[in-house]
C-alpha cells in the first residue's frame, strides 16, 4: 500500500452569514505558516475547536452560521493526482485553505505528511514590493528552504517561468498573466511534497498551461509528489487524474475514477440548467455589486431557424440594479458542453458600443460574426467585472446547440479551443 500524504477526517467549516473574513500581514502570515509547517513535519493533526463553538470561543446561535463545508472525510496517497470539481460555492477552496493551514476547521482534522507548496490564487505569497527574485527567495524561506537549495534551482525556476527580462522588476508591475507564471513556477519547483492548485492556470496563456500540465503530471509520475488539482476545465481533469472528488454544498458528492465522476457533474450541470437563472443560487458574488440577471437567452440571429456552423448568434442578457451602474464590463465564456473546455470568449471590454452607465434595469445585447463552431452542445459562463475585479460569476448561465453543417475548414468531429477570435458587437435595449 502507498504511503498516506493527506488525511481528512470528519471535517467541517463553518462561518458566521455576514461575517468578513480578515487576513493578516504578511509577517503574521509567515509566523502562521512556519507554526503550520512545523506541526506537519511532526505529524501532528490540524487542532480542532469542535462543534457548536463560535470563532469567539462562545457557543453562539447556530442559525446565524453557514457551514461551508460539512462532514468531509477522504485519504490521499502519495504520488496521486487528485482532481477536484464542483459548481461555485460547492467547498473546494475552503477545503485547499484547510489543507494549507490558511485557516482551521471548526470541526474535525487533517493530517498532513511532508511539506506543502499552495497555488490557491494568482500571486498568492507574493509581496508586491519585493521583485521577482526577492519573492522566490522569500517562498523557499516560507517553505523551509535552506538558501543554497534555492539557489540550486534559482535559474530553472525563472527559465520556466519566462519572464527573466522582469526578474529585478517588483511584483506589484507585473500583469496577472506574469504572476501566475512566477507563482506556478515556484510553487512547482521549491520541491514541495504535496502541491496545490487551485484554477491558477486560467490566467494564463494557452502554451503556458500546456506546459504547466505537463509539469504537474511529471511532478507525480516521475517525482513522486503528491498533486490536488481543483479546476473547471475538465479536459485537464481527464488528462491528468485518475481520481476526481465531486463537492456538492460542501459534502462530498462522488470520489472515484475521473472518467466516471466527470459524467456524473456534467449530467448535475444538466439539471442546473432547467432552473430559471432567477432562481440559481449557485453564482459567485465577490463584491457589492448590485446587478443581478434575470435571463439569458440565446437565439440565431435569423428568427425561427436553427444554429448552425455559418449563423450568428444573438445573446440577451436581462439584469437588474438598485441603481444606475457605472463601468461594468460583461464576459461570457462560450464552452465545450462535453469537456468544459473554453471555445472562445465575448467580452465588453472596449466595445465602442457599450455604454458606460447603464440604467438600473434592461437587456444586454451581444450580435456573433458566423460563428463556425462544428456541431455540439455549448454552455454559457458569465462574469460581471469592476475594474480588474470579478463581482460576479456564474457557471453555466445558458446553453446552446450546433446542429450539424458541413463547412469548408470545418469538421463534425474537431472542436477548436481557447484562442478561437469571435468578432462580436455588443448593444443596450431599455425594457
Amino acid at each position: 500500500m502507498s504511503e498516506q500524504a493527506i488525511k481528512v477526517i470528519k471535517i467541517g467549516k463553518r462561518y458566521s452569514i455576514g461575517e468578513r473574513i480578515q487576513y493578516g500581514t504578511l509577517r503574521e502570515s509567515v509566523i502562521s505558516f512556519t507554526s503550520n509547517a512545523l506541526s506537519r513535519f511532526r505529524k501532528k493533526p490540524v487542532e480542532n475547536t469542535g462543534p457548536g463553538i463560535s470563532p469567539n470561543g462562545g457557543t453562539g446561535n447556530t442559525q446565524n452560521f453557514i457551514w461551508s463545508l460539512k462532514d468531509v472525510s477522504f485519504e490521499v496517497k502519495k504520488g496521486e493526482i487528485i482532481g477536484i470539481i464542483g459548481n461555485n460555492g460547492a467547498g473546494k477552496s475552503t477545503l485547499l485553505k484547510l489543507i494549507s493551514g490558511i485557516t482551521e476547521p471548526t470541526e474535525g482534522r487533517i493530517e498532513i505528511y511532508g511539506r506543502i507548496g499552495s497555488l490557491l490564487e494568482v500571486g498568492t505569497g507574493f509581496h508586491p514590493e519585493l521583485t521577482g527574485k526577492e519573492n522566490i527567495y522569500l517562498n523557499g524561506a516560507i517553505l523551509g528552504m535552506k538558501r543554497r537549495e534555492i539557489e540550486r534551482k534559482f535559474d530553472e525556476i525563472v527559465d520556466f517561468s519566462g519572464i527573466d527580462r522582469f526578474i529585478d522588476t517588483p511584483v506589484k508591475y507585473y500583469s496577472s498573466g506574469m504572476r501566475v507564471r512566477l507563482g506556478f513556477s515556484v510553487a512547482a519547483h521549491l520541491e514541495p511534497d504535496i502541491l496545490i492548485l487551485d484554477e491558477v492556470l486560467a490566467v494564463g496563456d494557452a502554451a503556458f498551461q500546456k506546459k504547466c500540465l505537463g509539469k504537474i503530471d511529471n511532478i507525480a509520475s516521475s517525482e513522486g509528489r503528491t498533486v490536488l488539482f481543483v479546476s473547471h476545465d475538465l479536459a485537464a481533469i481527464r488528462s491528468l487524474c485518475h481520481r476526481t472528488i465531486l463537492f456538492e454544498d460542501g459534502q462530498i458528492k462522488a470520489d472515484g475514477p475521473t472518467s466516471e465522476v466527470v459524467d456524473m457533474y456534467l449530467r448535475s450541470m444538466d439539471s442546473i440548467e432547467d432552473l430559471d437563472i432567477k432562481e440559481r443560487k449557485d453564482f459567485d458574488r465577490r463584491s457589492d455589486l448590485s446587478v443581478i440577471p434575470t435571463f439569458l437567452k440565446v437565439e440565431n440571429l435569423v428568427a425561427e431557424k436553427p444554429i448552425r456552423p455559418t449563423s450568428q448568434i444573438i445573446i440577451k442578457l436581462g439584469y437588474r440594479s438598485n441603481n444606475p451602474v457605472n463601468n461594468l464590463n460583461i464576459q461570457l465564456k462560450i464552452k465545450d458542453s462535453k469537456t468544459n473546455q473554453i471555445i472562445t470568449t465575448l467580452d465588453s471590454d472596449g466595445s465602442t458600443c457599450f455604454p458606460k452607465e447603464i440604467p438600473s434595469e434592461g437587456t444586454l445585447i451581444c450580435i456573433t460574426h458566423p460563428i463556425y463552431f462544428t456541431s455540439g452542445m455549448c454552455r454559457i459562463d458569465l462574469r460581471l467585472i469592476r475594474g480588474s475585479d470579478v463581482a460576479f460569476k456564474l457557471e453555466n448561465a445558458g446553453s446552446f446547440s450546433v446542429e450539424d453543417e458541413f463547412v469548408y475548414g470545418t469538421s463534425n468531429t474537431t472542436r477548436y479551443y481557447g484562442m478561437f477570435l469571435l468578432e462580436h458587437e455588443w448593444s443596450f435595449a431599455s425594457e
